[in-house]
């Protein structure tokens, strides 16, 4: 079985926030085939579905960012998941709003997310979809506040149009190599 997660914090407060695009990734693969995260465990909502032929889980972990391995490992572990069929979705602000950068490993870069999940699983060799966020422009807001925050009307197409095309890249990683997949959507 393939397990994407999508990271994010719980909550209404946090719905439309740039650290949500990971989960806004999630409630897309949701709505395009009609599924709902029903059930619960380990600090995780999630659904396990097949697609293509592929059993895959997706996840959205109900901790709060910096805490997402508290959620993603127990759930690996449970429904004996291999890290090789592991992809991790989520914001990353060296990137800007519209873009997504698909790697197969490497560190957290700063994002306390990762940093719990390569804390948890011991390992960075773990898939990821990072989706450009942008950093603030003003130097009077801080990081926190800045991924706390919604994303600008300006940047609402851009925003979608990654969403959608994380989601295709998802779905692509059901199909083929991770190695083809980055081939194709990378930009």
């Amino acid at each position: 079985m393939k397990c994407i997660v999508g990271l994010g914090n719980p909550g209404k407060k946090y719905k439309h926030t740039r650290h949500n695009v990971g989960f806004m990734v999630i409630d897309e693969l949701l709505r395009r085939h009609q599924w709902d995260l029903n059930k619960s465990k380990f600090k995780g909502d999630y659904t396990i579905a097949t697609l293509h032929g592929e059993k895959v889980m997706l996840i959205e972990p109900q901790t709060f960012m910096n805490l997402s391995g508290d959620a993603v490992r127990p759930l690996m572990e449970y429904y004996n998941i291999d890290i090789a069929d592991v992809l991790i979705v989520f914001d990353d602000l060296d990137l800007p709003p519209g873009r997504i950068r698909l790697r197969q490993k490497g560190g957290h870069g700063g994002h306390n997310g990762i940093r719990s999940i390569i804390d948890h699983l011991g390992t960075k060799e773990f898939k990821r979809i990072r989706i450009g966020v942008g950093r603030p422009t003003a130097s009077t807001i801080s990081i926190v506040n800045y991924v706390l925050s919604d994303f600008s009307k300006g940047e609402a197409d851009d925003v979608s149009d990654s969403i959608k095309r994380a989601a295709d890249a998802c779905e692509a990683w059901l199909q083929a190599p991770f190695p083809e997949v980055m081939n194709e959507y990378n930009q």
